[in-house]
């Protein structure tokens, strides 16, 4: 595997930024690894980081480059900050930035897939939210999505805890509730459309604080007629949940020889 990390300006952020880039390599003679890689545009997963980390955590708290190494999958971690990964009310447009510039840009940069087949998304709690709502907004784009442990009802959430994280400063006064940051509203609009519906996998720990908001998430998600695959066990909102749940994602996704 080749490990990148990317120093590049966003127009859309107005600022540089970074993303941590793992892209698949054919070898041979690689003590302890086995790597593949086949030949023309890579696969690629877009792994989503949580609030209070950055575009190099999941290398760091996770062996993502070594579950990846035989699939011959490319890796793209971008980093949002505290961003909800939306265009924020006071702040920057991280949404458009996640949703429109980040993959035009990867793609300009390295040789992955534009093919809608090619291409997934998953993370962790702030980052659980980012997969399902690209998954949700822009279902042309991607095949499947993933949430480890996440913030999936963020309406209920700020409505039942005001002084939540610093939600205004994405979010604004406004009740999110029927919008496009409303997971559960683009669940349903979806269901109700003729665009392709991604698969969706949802996990959670039964010790995470943010178990019944996932239950909420899991009720709508059951109404419809998704592809849907829920899991859950034993588990808090930390890395050990983490770092096991993401190989059960990756034996999950829908690959295509």
């Amino acid at each position: 595997m080749a490990l990148m990390q990317c120093h590049f300006y966003s127009e859309v952020l107005g600022l540089s930024t970074t993303m941590t880039v793992i892209l698949p390599q054919q070898t041979s003679t690689q003590i302890g690894m086995t790597n593949h890689a086949e030949r023309g545009l890579h696969k690629t997963l877009y792994l989503l980081h949580g609030l209070s980390d950055d575009d190099s955590i999941w290398l760091r708290r996770t062996s993502i480059e070594r579950y990846v190494a035989e699939m011959g999958i490319a890796v793209v971690m971008p980093q949002v900050h505290r961003s909800f990964y939306t265009d924020m009310e006071y702040g920057g447009k991280y949404w458009t930035f996640i949703s429109k510039e980040l993959p035009a840009i990867a793609r300009s940069f390295f040789p992955l897939s534009h093919a809608r087949e090619d291409n997934f998304v998953a993370g962790l709690s702030m980052g659980g939210y980012g997969a399902f709502k690209l998954a949700l907004r822009c279902p042309e784009t991607f095949a499947a999505a993933a949430s480890l442990s996440g913030a999936l009802d963020m309406a209920g959430l700020i409505k039942a805890n005001s002084d939540l994280f610093d939600h205004r400063l994405v979010y604004g006064d406004q009740d999110i509730t029927g919008t496009d940051n409303d997971l559960i509203w683009l669940l349903q609009e979806l269901g109700r459309s003729e665009a392709p519906k991604p698969k969706l996998y949802q996990c959670c720990g039964t010790e995470d604080f943010l178990y019944k908001d996932n239950q909420v998430f899991r009720k709508a998600c059951e109404a419809t007629s998704l592809d849907f695959t829920y899991e859950e066990g034993p588990g808090g909102h930390d890395w050990g949940y983490w770092d096991a749940r993401i190989q059960d994602v990756l034996k999950w996704l829908p690959l295509k020889a």
